[in-house]
């Protein structure tokens, strides 16, 4: 009688998905940081570009967060048949 295969963790996929959720935190921490030194002095021309691009590393640590997490439980959950 044949045994039920077991389903396992797919490494590289985790790894994959771990690497997603390593950029998501970095920018989870340089995107604040940004959009609160470019707020506390907006006076030339430059603090208002920095800005934008904070509210955009905030929005791709959103979009990397939730990429990683998906790849992670992809790499538990899906069938490899």
């Amino acid at each position: 009688m044949k045994e039920p295969k077991t389903q396992r963790t797919d490494k590289e996929v985790l790894a994959k998905g771990l690497k997603f959720m390593g950029i998501s935190l970095a920018c989870l921490f340089s995107g604040p940081i940004l959009a609160y030194v470019s707020q506390t002095r907006i006076k030339e021309p430059i603090d208002l570009i920095l800005l934008i691009i904070s509210i955009g590393i905030c929005i791709l640590a959103i979009f990397f967060g939730f990429k990683g997490i998906n790849t992670i439980m992809d790499s538990m959950f899906k069938s490899n048949q």
